[in-house]
């Protein structure tokens, strides 16, 4: 029972730093919006945007995805804390009833771990993709 417990702890860590970097996300999503909103519309009949204009869409397109991985990686911790909580309350109830199911906790505890270890990939996808921005925006900046 003290593993799961670990992983619980584990995971309501995870959950926290996550939310934060989901709100942070969201924060910019909104921000960039409001500023590409905010851009000049091209001349009648001229489809040609400026180039913060499109500067501004990337980065958008970029905090949305960023945004969405980290929803995914929210969920698959969740997920993963309810599959924990699971095996320790399967195994208290077990032990107090004398059943002797050991594959049942056994199978919780697996799946806690194998969402974990895709919630992990989530999470580093979305790291890698927000420095992918910032090192974009970052070659924008320096160019002009």
């Amino acid at each position: 029972m003290v593993t799961p417990a670990v992983m619980v702890s584990t995971c309501g860590t995870l959950l926290l730093t996550t939310s934060g970097r989901l709100s942070r996300s969201i924060e910019r999503v909104r921000n960039l919006a409001q500023r590409l909103d905010e851009q000049p519309l091209p001349p009648a009949g001229q489809l040609v945007k400026s180039a913060e204009y499109e500067r501004l869409r990337e980065q958008l397109h970029l905090a949305g995805r960023s945004a969405k991985l980290l929803q995914d990686a929210m969920t698959g911790l969740y997920l993963t804390l309810m599959a924990f909580v699971a095996t320790i309350v399967v195994l208290g109830v077990f032990k107090s009833l004398g059943v002797s199911l050991d594959w049942v906790p056994l199978a919780l505890a697996l799946l806690g771990a194998v969402v974990l270890l895709y919630t992990s990939g989530l999470l580093i996808r979305e790291s890698r993709q927000a420095w992918q921005g910032v090192h974009r925006e970052m070659d924008y900046l320096t160019k002009y």
